[in-house]
């Protein structure tokens, strides 16, 4: 009986033990090569989505550049030659090794993941290719060590080497991206894929009572009543010439969403057209302390789906693409080119916080050869972009044109 009553007590001791709630941001520490490439990868991240813009301006829309640039790296490992030259140049990797590349991708990834217990972060990452089909051992191994790659080999021809994938890709992204590959084609040799999965609660409270539908100003100059979040905490901010800009924290802080708001006699365009790596840390570097604000923030909730070789071609990637495409780093038996870069994305903005996911697929197949200082009110066309502080790595960079 004595043992039992003792049991009893030590198991309710250890349950009343609280957890200890990190309240600040951590200090993250990157070395200078890994800087180098997060520069990068914001830069191209820049670049892709102002060539997005300028098709899909109209709707609401999302990329994940850390996505992008890891399936393409993973890729970038196959290049050779021109093909290989291309990639350094639109991926921005000048100067710096494959080994350096790697590295840092690898060094990045350990450094986003796991620093904020109130922040659900992953990465994942998988090479699928045809059963039978020659790939260099130096090509899995580097993307199995630098990248954490599930690699498989699949009877493409089997109807449900498809539904494998796809599967992978739901669970990775916890659901909210059940499909990435539409079909296998005769052609299609590999797919090299990236998953990101993100859900964050906001480091300040929204009172779900406080929401209430408020006048949205669409581009076209017609107006809509919006669902629209409010809070009264301390924000920091940034004021531009033709935008302003708030950060909104995550969880203990590390991660965080910015939002730039164009003036009313700017707009997203002209934002876009202003906004590059250098912009961008200088916006982040001038934010100020954070002051009282009262926040007017519409929710919003969408997928984007985009196809991403023309945009790629167009950044100079086209080599890749075409008949002479040097991928002899992945097999030498075979030619090969990539035959699609296809990007999704999905993301909600509640009173809780914000739940983000993204998926890269990249397809290898055989060649034929000013406004009111105290109150920041978001009521107009936006940008957003999903960030962490030490890092400034951009999970995700969208535009919201329509919050409905």
């Amino acid at each position: 009986m004595k043992k039992l009553v003792f049991l009893f007590v030590a198991m309710s001791l250890f349950s009343c033990q609280k957890e200890v709630i990190q309240k600040e941001p951590i200090p993250i520490e990157i070395s200078l090569k890994a800087q180098e490439i997060l520069r990068a990868n914001n830069q191209f991240g820049f670049d892709v989505l102002k060539k997005v813009f300028e098709s899909d301006g109209s709707q609401n829309l999302m990329i994940s550049p850390l996505s992008i640039s890891q399936a393409l790296s993973m890729t970038y490992n196959g290049a050779a030659g021109d093909t290989k030259t291309a990639f350094e140049n639109v991926l921005h990797f000048d100067g710096q090794t494959r080994l350096e590349v790697n590295q840092s991708a690898l060094e990045l990834t350990k450094a986003l993941l796991e620093i904020d217990k109130r922040v659900d972060i992953s990465i994942a990452n998988s090479i699928w290719y045809k059963q039978g089909f020659t790939v260099e051992s130096e090509f899995i191994d580097a993307n199995k060590e630098y990248y954490n790659a599930e690699v498989s080999a699949l009877d493409f021809a089997n109807s449900n080497s498809k539904n494998i994938i796809n599967n992978w890709v739901d669970d990775k992204t916890n659901h909210k991206i059940p499909q990435i590959i539409d079909a296998i084609n005769p052609e299609d040799r590999m797919f090299l894929i990236n998953a990101i999965y993100f859900k964050g609660v906001w480091k300040f409270e929204i009172d779900k009572n406080n929401t209430e539908n408020k006048p949205f100003y669409l581009a076209d100059g017609s107006v809509k009543n919006c669902a629209t979040m409010f809070s009264d905490a301390e924000f920091s901010v940034f004021y531009g010439s033709t935008f302003s800009a708030i950060e909104l924290p995550y969880g203990q802080g590390n991660y965080s969403m910015i939002i730039l708001l164009p003036t009313d006699d700017s707009s997203l365009n002209e934002l876009l057209s202003q906004l590059d790596e250098p912009t961008w840390n200088d916006i982040i570097q001038n934010m100020s302390v954070p002051t009282s604000k009262l926040l007017f923030l519409p929710k919003f909730k969408f997928e984007y789906e985009n196809e991403l070789n023309d945009e790629l071609i167009d950044l100079g990637l086209g080599n890749a693409f075409s008949d002479s495409a040097d991928f002899s780093d992945i097999c030498k038996d075979e030619s090969l080119a990539i035959s699609k870069v296809k990007h999704k994305t999905f993301i909600e903005v509640n009173e809780e916080g914000t739940e983000a996911a993204a998926v890269t697929s990249v397809s290898v197949g055989a060649t034929s050869a000013g406004p009111t200082r105290d109150i920041f009110a978001v009521d107009h066309p936006f940008l957003f972009a999903i960030k962490e502080k030490y890092t400034n790595a951009i999970l995700f960079v969208g535009t919201v044109s329509d919050p409905d």
